[in-house]
């Protein structure tokens, strides 16, 4: 018997009290980004420490500018790995409340279906369960072993649903103490709910909203049409330019450093089952619009995009007015892979831009963001390990998967720690 099966046991015998402590953390209303809850982020701080405190962890709370942290310690056998674990103790708003079915703050156990329970309430998904799930885990492999495999740091924010302002900050003064041998982020989800994954990719993100200025000023139609420069088709050509009629990006260096993934996860992905048919079908549509020849997993987990999120130009009211708008604006952003630079990919982007306009127009840029992708390696014993554990408790083996968005606070970590 392996030394997961008795915690197991443990954690399936004792699940009343379990899912009592959660609930405890879901009564909660720890919502960061309304100042009026910050005694109730404080509290859910303060909780969490108390109960970090009872399984024997050296734990405290942290001041920031704006709500707490909680950091935790525990010590491990000499030799073993340490682990860092994060989570966040911060839920969203609520917001509008006469569409919730039940008391966000009052979390319950349903049956949706036969054989299929949930737990309803205000970060039961995100992230307290998650972060229980840890706490809980630790409690029972203590109350088996007599203590933990490995030195474990915790550290939970209270910020991250509205942008982890103090992170940063936070992580830089205090990376001596935080720093481990690998990082914990359960803020992802399963496969399905009998298959476990283990996300081990992040793309990253670049920012972008340009203005193509042209005339000083809206023109009439009728007395300048086919003679002045129009912004809005200028905009649009510099647009339809970025991809080509296969899907790929067309700005030079855009795919400089970009690796193919390697053939054994493409078809441990195929083995999924997921189609263009059952991606796309749920949103009304049927056929991937990304490079041709790659799957809908490949064209999301693993391939860079260029994507339009809005334009702006020109009248736009009620009604018709035969303009020629004096500017138009389109905000652009850029999915990006493991190696490939985000203030590169912005700069090859102006000049593709610039390069396109008119010698009598000019162009504006306002940068949004920009953060590197993660790439954890598909050979790291770490995940083998994490593999093995999560196959030994759920019905179907783990899946390794990659995720389109991005979680800043991985990039963090590897940028401070």
């Amino acid at each position: 018997m392996s030394r997961i099966s008795p915690v197991l046991d443990r954690l399936d015998k004792n699940l009343d009290e379990s899912l009592e402590r959660l609930f405890g953390l879901l009564r909660i209303k720890s919502i960061s980004t309304d100042p009026s809850y910050a005694a109730d982020c404080r509290k859910a701080a303060e909780w969490l420490v108390a109960e970090l405190r009872l399984i024997g962890f050296d734990a405290g709370v942290r001041d920031t500018p704006g709500h707490p942290m909680v950091v935790a310690h525990h010590d491990g056998p000499a030799g073993a790995p340490h682990v860092l674990f994060y989570g966040h103790y911060d839920v969203q708003p609520v917001d509008p409340i006469e569409l919730w079915d039940s008391d966000p703050f009052a979390p319950s156990v349903k049956q949706i279906e036969p054989g299929r329970q949930v737990i309803t309430g205000r970060g039961s998904a995100d992230d307290k369960g998650q972060l229980m799930t840890f706490v809980e885990a630790c409690r029972a492999w203590k109350q088996v072993h007599g203590g933990l495999p490995c030195r474990i740091t915790i550290l939970f924010e209270g910020e991250e649903e509205s942008g982890s302002p103090s992170l940063k900050p936070f992580l830089e003064a205090n990376a001596a103490e935080l720093k481990a041998d690998f990082a914990l982020v359960c803020d992802t989800g399963m496969w399905d709910r009998d298959t476990p994954s283990i996300c081990v990719a992040l793309r990253g993100l670049v920012g972008e909203e340009i203005t193509v200025k042209a005339a000083d000023r809206d023109l009439h139609s009728g007395l300048y049409g086919g003679a002045a420069a129009n912004p809005i088709r200028i905009l649009a050509r510099i647009l339809a330019d970025i991809h080509d009629k296969d899907g790929r990006v067309t700005i030079p260096g855009f795919y400089d450093g970009v690796e193919e993934t390697p053939s054994q996860i493409l078809q441990s992905w195929e083995a999924l089952g997921e189609t263009a048919e059952t991606f796309l079908g749920p949103v009304g549509l049927s056929i991937p619009s990304g490079e041709h020849g790659r799957s809908v997993l490949e064209l999301t987990w693993a391939r860079p995009t260029a994507e339009f999120n809005g334009i702006i130009g020109g009248y736009t009211g009620k009604g018709f007015k035969t303009v020629i708008a004096a500017e138009a604006s389109a905000k652009v952003s850029f999915r990006l892979v493991y190696k490939q630079n985000p203030e590169k990919i912005r700069a090859a982007f102006q000049t593709f831009v610039r390069e396109r306009i008119p010698a009598d127009c000019s162009v504006d840029f306002h940068p949004h963001g920009g953060s590197p992708a993660i790439q954890l390696s598909y050979d790291s014993p770490f995940l083998a390990k994490a593999k093995d554990a999560l196959s030994e408790e759920w019905p179907k083996p783990a899946v390794t998967t990659g995720s389109g968005g991005s979680i800043p606070v991985v990039g963090d970590f590897q940028t401070y720690l």
